[in-house]
């Protein structure tokens, strides 16, 4: 059981033109390709950063979470996301400490990857993602 990296760090916004514009023509980083969330209802724009990503975020509509987020919200960082050895595990230790997670057990995100939140409320607040490879 380790935390290997920080995986991704989560944005929520709408622009995804300026968003390309900003990532890839200036920054220059590569984009890595999009991907539909059904679960989550959102579709994921990946970015990458050296051994971590930059996700954007794009809501199917208002009443999914992340459309909810950007309602209360605006635009901005969503969530830091952490890559793990040992996720179930970790979610043992979690419910033990009486942390609060947003589901019960790790569900399927993006690319293939077995995920879990972790409540602001328990993290600082901060969304924190744990993410496995399947």
């Amino acid at each position: 059981m380790r935390v290997k990296k920080i995986s991704h760090v989560a944005v929520a916004g709408s622009d995804l033109e300026q968003a390309k514009v900003l990532f890839h023509d200036i920054l220059g980083l590569d984009f890595s390709g999009s991907e539909r969330v059904e679960h989550e209802g959102v579709t994921t724009h990946f970015y990458e950063a050296g051994e971590s990503s930059i996700e954007l975020l794009e809501p199917f509509s208002a009443e999914t979470p992340v459309g909810k987020f950007l309602s209360k919200r605006g635009p901005g960082l969503h969530h830091i996301a952490l890559e793990v050895e040992g996720l179930d595990d970790y979610v043992l230790k979690l419910k033990e400490a009486r942390i609060v997670l947003l589901s019960e057990e790790p569900q399927l995100g993006a690319h293939n990857m077995r995920i879990i939140f972790i409540h602001p409320k328990s993290a600082g607040g901060v969304l924190i993602e744990l993410c496995e490879k399947s």
